[in-house]
């Protein structure tokens, strides 16, 4: 029988459960860390267990391969490929890492790109800005996971428990021997939640817990827990994204589109198509240069959404058939790598006309669902919902 811990126990420092150790849960911690230490009381020093169904940290997704010939590596940032700092309270919080240059500003040229067809054998190239300082996208080198590496290797307070899926918070717990579960996950008494893993056993109780998955997978987790904020979270509309990732030996064995001969030497794409977005050459960015020639392509948020069930090496041939129109290969010059991954929460539709959502709160339970897709979206809402989470907690104590 699985044992269970009681949540009947008053500790004088909250103890906060974080759902996801993507970069939304990293930046929770990092700034609950920080609020405790500006409290000048140990005895209100929260401990944060952060709860991880994969085997690493920050969701900034990198992938690589080596090559045994060189030694040297492809590499892919296939989720989000920069990020902006748009207000003054996230240009300050990433000042220390762009002063150790863990983050770069990415000064890239962009063009715009049409791809090759029936009546047009090479692709229309044209000029578009280039990226500057002023305002700047940033990437974090030597990989875009490092800096969620830094962040998870500065907390103090904070347990990272990796591999672990939390189970849904019902509140009575169903299972095929009854007895075994009779308890309910929140006690209404001490507020207080015990966390179950998907196999039944106890991961513990809890003063908070903060979900911070996508939505899709956070209406999943709080279905009949009684969580006042549930019709909410399918609000904002998110939509998936194809990620294609290719690979050349030599520079030399690029597609003339991409050895800025025929054309503009160029960094990013940006395509008129119907079902590519973007193209990124990963070994032209800042500390890149020992890369191996990389590019990753990112399919339309709207045709990957319609697609997003297909399966993956259909969908993976037909995006090749559309990046060769693009870049223009022949059969001297084609990738040599290729692979595909598919995201089924990437993008946030975010329309002038609507409010933000903001972070989800119930206050009875000490529950809350916070994420990215609570606000615009991208990297720099990461950081202000979790100013919003730490902001509700603290309020509290």
């Amino acid at each position: 029988m699985t044992d269970h811990a009681s949540c009947s126990t008053v500790l004088s420092a909250p103890k906060i459960a974080i759902i996801g150790g993507g970069l939304t849960g990293l930046l929770i911690a990092t700034l609950l860390e920080r609020a405790s230490n500006q409290t000048g009381s140990s005895s209100n020093t929260p401990q944060i267990t952060i709860f991880e169904k994969s085997r690493s940290v920050g969701r900034l997704a990198t992938r690589y391969r080596s090559d045994s010939k060189t030694d040297k590596n492809w590499q892919w940032s296939f989720g989000a490929q920069f990020f902006t700092a748009k207000t003054a309270d996230f240009q300050q919080f990433i000042a220390p890492w762009l002063d150790t240059g863990l983050l770069k500003p990415w000064c890239a040229e962009v063009i715009e790109l049409t791809p090759a067809d029936d009546n047009e054998q090479s692709p229309n190239i044209q000029s578009k800005e280039q990226w500057d300082a002023v305002h700047a996208r940033y990437i974090s080198t030597p990989k875009m996971t490092s800096w969620g590496r830094e962040l998870a290797a500065a907390l103090n307070h904070t347990t990272i428990v990796f591999k672990t899926r939390v189970a849904p918070l019902t509140q009575y717990l169903h299972h095929q021997n009854p007895q075994q579960f009779q308890h309910q996950t929140f006690n209404q008494n001490s507020k207080k939640t015990e966390l179950l893993d998907e196999t039944g056993a106890s991961l513990g109780c809890f003063d908070w817990v903060i979900c911070t998955a996508p939505n899709g997978q956070a209406v999943e987790l709080m279905a009949d827990s009684g969580f006042s904020q549930q019709d909410k979270i399918t609000k904002p509309q998110m939509q998936a994204c194809y990620t294609l990732m290719l690979g050349w030996d030599d520079v030399q064995k690029l597609p003339e589109t991409l050895k800025g001969q025929l054309a503009p030497q160029w960094d990013v794409a940006y395509l008129n198509s119907a079902i590519l977005d973007r193209i990124f050459i990963e070994h032209q960015k800042p500390a890149h240069g020992e890369l191996l020639p990389s590019v990753t392509i990112h399919a339309r948020n709207d045709w990957s959404e319609a697609h997003v069930d297909d399966d993956i090496e259909i969908v993976k041939e037909l995006l090749l058939q559309v990046a060769k129109q693009a870049l223009n290969w022949n059969e001297d010059s084609a990738p040599s790598q290729t692979d595909c991954h598919r995201w089924r929460y990437a993008a946030t539709i975010v329309n002038q006309d609507t409010e933000e959502l903001g972070i989800l709160i119930d206050a009875t339970k000490q529950w809350i669902v916070s994420g990215d897709w609570c606000a615009k979206g991208n990297i720099e809402s990461c950081y202000r919902v979790a100013q919003q989470t730490v902001k509700a907690i603290m309020q509290t104590q």
